[in-house]
């Protein structure tokens, strides 16, 4: 999933499941999701009110009972909440346990992985570089990453930081995360992005692509001369004393005291059954930290990259990041932006929010939003699959600390666009809910049987294995099973991050009586996902 999830939410309404079988439910989950947007921004969140004070301490009164009711209700075993005002945190909480079955309870310190709330942590140590005068948002990755290519030569030479921040390039929703489920490392990814054709002209549209800014971040690395996750580590994490923090999974796992990622699986959660290691993309969705050292984060975004009297981020790289740089075209809502790692949403009183949620199915749902005009932030985090848990605590605190009351059940509002989002992006190239009666036998399985290759996704082989035909991909040729549907269609289960249930294979069979080619339901989103049989692939 990996992605902020309203954004998500309006781009699937352009993947291909969405326009074929989803199109007006994913249309409805964006309305009630930006529904709750627009009556947040009614009430007078916008408008400093007398008796503020008074309001912040309403707001961490509640806090407990707030969150503790979000955690009964949704299912999520434990979160974690921050909250700033005025360059200070006043309040860092845990709440439920890091790991169901586990009595370990989650507390200030307790590590979580943040997912895309890593965009605007990246943005951050990008205008810290840019401030630096080693590049800008503006510096073309054809000069500071020359071996990365776009589809089109002429979008490769100009493609900035910028477009890539802003997910303004032209690459498709969420392209390459499908190469990353099935093991290949950042490097190929980033290479094999050449072979994916645009979904838009260059800077017209908005297209969320975790591995389009991981490119950027790269790049601006690249610039100064340092890996990304040093460069994380020495320019942001360091100077803010953000001990806890890091960009490597690695150190995510070496914590003691982390959460454990849940998935949610009919209806209830458990212990996810297989690691959500980032690391590809980890300046998109790599960081794992907790609120003591968010807080100090938020802090820094308040106050304009000081923080404890030292600029330690430039002002004005960091004030670009917050600004609009693209509509997202979110319907209904015609005031909806993306800044530079950041959602940016005008409000009532010429003021902006800015915003960033995170989301891993395998288990991380998290949000931050900022009011920079009020001087106020909430973080909150999660360990489970995203239902709008993280989202719900800090909006309705930020209800409190801004109005005074609570008139808004977030939660609820919410639950029908996370319903949406945690659907399946495949699964109609058969109705696995209805066997054929009388399926047709398929082909000896002689005909099936090959090396299939394609340029982005690379080779493949079928092969018959006691007795019953597997699928083997991925840089380590993982095996996956296959069982038989009808004729030439099979079906088997994909892994990994954007994997839900049974995907078909499909075989097309040529003249000669084998398969000339093969199309995998699940890698087919772009219409990327067909293999031919000897293709002479430049991969």
């Amino acid at each position: 999933m990996d992605g902020s999830y309203l954004d998500r939410l309006a781009s699937r309404r352009v993947t291909r499941r969405s326009a074929v079988k989803g199109g007006t439910a994913a249309l409805a989950a964006g309305l009630i999701a930006h529904g709750v947007a627009r009556a947040q921004d009614a009430s007078p969140v916008a408008t400093p009110q007398a008796g503020a004070e008074d309001h912040l301490a309403a707001a961490l009164d509640q806090l407990d009972g707030i969150a503790n009711d979000i955690i009964k209700r949704s299912g999520v075993p434990g979160m974690a909440v921050a909250v700033v005002t005025q360059d200070q945190a006043v309040a860092l909480k845990g709440y439920g346990l890091r790991a169901l079955g586990s009595p370990e309870k989650v507390d200030a310190e307790t590590v979580f992985q943040i997912a895309s709330m890593s965009k605007p942590i990246a943005s951050t140590i990008v205008a810290g570089v840019i401030g630096d005068g080693k590049t800008t948002w503006d510096g073309r990755l054809s000069d500071l990453l020359p071996d990365f290519h776009m589809y089109d030569p002429w979008v490769t030479s100009q493609v900035t930081i910028r477009d890539m921040f802003c997910h303004r390039s032209g690459l498709a929703d969420h392209g390459g995360d499908l190469l990353e489920d099935l093991g290949f490392d950042r490097q190929t990814v980033l290479h094999r992005l050449r072979y994916l054709p645009p979904e838009s002209s260059f800077r017209s549209a908005y297209a969320y692509t975790n591995f389009g800014l991981t490119a950027g971040a790269v790049a601006a690395a690249n610039a100064a001369g340092a890996v990304w996750e040093d460069l994380a580590e020495s320019r942001l994490y360091q100077p803010l004393g953000m001990s806890s923090t890091s960009s490597r999974y690695a150190d995510y796992l070496a914590k003691s005291n982390r959460a454990h990622g849940h998935k949610l699986v009919d209806g209830k959660f458990i212990l996810s059954p297989e690691p959500r290691d980032p690391d590809p993309e980890s300046p998109a969705g790599g960081v794992s930290s907790n609120v003591t050292d968010l807080a100090k984060w938020v802090r820094l975004q308040l106050g304009s990259g000081m923080f404890e009297g030292q600029q330690i981020i430039a002002e004005a790289p960091l004030a670009e990041s917050h600004r609009p740089q693209i509509d997202t075209k979110v319907y209904p809502d015609p005031v909806a932006f993306y800044g530079l790692g950041w959602n940016v949403t005008p409000l009532p009183g010429n003021v902006m929010r800015i915003s960033h949620s995170g989301a891993f199915t395998l288990g991380a749902g998290t949000a931050v939003y900022i009011y920079p005009d009020h001087g106020m932030g909430v973080v909150a985090l999660t360990s489970a699959t995203p239902v709008g848990a993280a989202e719900s605590v800090a909006l309705s605190v930020l209800e409190v600390a801004t109005t005074g009351t609570l008139t808004h059940d977030f939660l609820s509002l919410f639950t029908p666009a996370f319903e949406e989002l945690n659907t399946p992006t495949y699964g109609i190239a058969v109705d696995y809910s209805k066997p054929p009666a009388n399926p047709a036998p398929p082909a000896p399985f002689t005909a099936y049987v090959a090396p299939y290759e394609n340029d982005f996704f690379g080779k493949i082989d079928v092969v018959n294995q006691n007795g019953g035909l597997v699928l083997r991909m991925g840089p380590d040729m993982h095996t996956f099973p296959m069982r038989h549907w009808d004729r030439d269609v099979f079906l088997f289960q994909p892994t990994g991050e954007n994997a839900y249930g049974l995907s078909a294979v499909t075989f097309t069979i040529g003249a000669n009586g084998r398969a000339s080619s093969v199309t995998i339901e699940n890698l087919n989103i772009h219409g990327s996902g067909t293999f031919q049989r000897g293709s002479q692939a430049t991969t």
